[in-house]
């Protein structure tokens, strides 16, 4: 993992950002993005009436992330909210990655954030967290010190990681969610909205409610 090494400093002549999505958090990322100093080169999206604003034009659907010329052109970022698609696209995707943080998140220096990661307005990244590839910690959502967010995890609005907690690659922590300090959490779990984990959770479970229990047997 680089620590926010592909986050452009607001120069004269941004970078320019290939944005892999088009619905409703791709306008977000891509918000954050033309804050942070981003210039948006397009988008890639399958519906062909997707729309980034004014700020973004549609090059093609999702197929189209094939095509190296366009992904080594343009460091890319992946803002589609299904965790399984994330991960699909991430295997097709040659070239760099950029990391994408809004001015008004909070990251401490000591923190470690992966390529293409994206942190929204108001989350707080804290010290000596590490935060892996392609994750999103969204809106408001808190990050404790020490803890390990695996690769393409997501954090939803408002969610809170207490320190030292550990989260499997590929899982979802919902929106509101509150995880206890020192809490493991599995690869590919979903842990519902408004959850409140206080146990060690396996890879593949689906727990709700406080305190979190599971509804869902993990997956092989």
């Amino acid at each position: 993992m680089t620590e926010r090494s592909n986050t452009p400093n607001h120069a004269e002549h941004p970078r320019s950002l290939l944005i892999i999505g088009g619905g409703g958090h791709a306008k977000v990322v891509a918000e954050a993005a033309l804050l942070a100093g981003w210039r948006i080169s397009g988008f890639l999206d399958d519906d062909p009436a997707a729309s980034l604003g004014a700020t973004a034009e549609r090059l093609g659907a999702l197929v189209s992330i094939g095509q190296r010329e366009l992904t080594r052109r343009h460091p890319s970022i992946i803002a589609l909210g299904d965790l399984r698609l994330r991960r699909d696209c991430i295997s097709r995707i040659e070239g760099e990655y950029a990391t994408v943080i809004h001015p008004g998140a909070i990251v401490a220096p000591s923190a470690t954030i992966g390529p293409g990661v994206f942190i929204g307005p108001g989350a707080i990244v804290h010290t000596d967290a590490r935060i892996g590839a392609h994750c999103t910690v969204n809106s408001g959502a808190i990050v404790e010190h020490d803890v390990i967010l695996g690769d393409n995890a997501h954090l939803a609005p408002d969610a809170a990681l207490g320190g030292s907690v550990h989260v499997g690659s590929g899982t979802l922590i919902g929106l509101g969610a509150r995880v206890l300090p020192g809490v493991h959490i599995g690869a590919d779990a979903i842990v519902g909205a408004g959850a409140a984990v206080i146990r060690d959770t396996p890879d593949g479970a689906c727990v709700v409610g406080v305190p979190a229990t599971a509804i869902g047997v993990p997956t092989e």
